[in-house]
């Protein structure tokens, strides 16, 4: 369900700088998930399956799994937090929210969206977010893609 955000009035458009800066944040966090779920799919390979140690990573069955892994795991990452309160850890310290264009919480498709967009916009050397700079809404591809857009929330008081 989604939930309708308050302080709609005292919002703006996010800069690159400042999505930059949260995507280093929620980068390290997403990297700590990945060293977990690698040690955990390593312990499968060599406790449950028994392959011998010369034979891990060696079959492509191996490195699909671990690859859809970490994958999932990452886009669990930012779908939990895009559609419970539209920040993740990094967004929340550097005051930011992603949300639809009338102000609620984004869907699960629309996070799948961004998702994928945005593996596609840093595969493309970043194009995706340096958009921001001649966009006039200062959107990005993934905001583009999944109708959504990340704004800066006001100080407290």
């Amino acid at each position: 369900m989604q939930r309708r955000f308050d302080q709609l009035d005292d919002i703006w458009p996010a800069g690159l700088g400042r999505r930059l800066g949260a995507m280093f944040y929620d980068g390290l966090l997403v990297l700590a998930i990945w060293i977990v779920m690698v040690s955990a799919h390593l312990a499968v390979v060599r406790l449950v399956l028994e392959v011998p140690a010369e034979q891990v990573g060696t079959g492509l069955a191996q490195v699909l799994s671990l690859r859809l892994l970490l994958a999932v795991s990452a886009f669990a990452f930012f779908a939990f937090f895009w559609t419970r309160g539209g920040m993740t850890l990094g967004m929340q310290a550097w005051r930011l929210r992603v949300q639809t264009r009338d102000g609620c919480s984004i869907t699960a498709l629309q996070a799948l969206q961004r998702y994928l967009v945005a593996a596609i916009s840093l595969a493309a050397f970043g194009l995706g977010y340096l958009w921001i700079l001649v966009d006039g809404e200062k959107r990005s591809w993934p905001d583009i893609a999944s109708g959504t857009r990340v704004v800066v929330l006001p100080k407290r008081r």
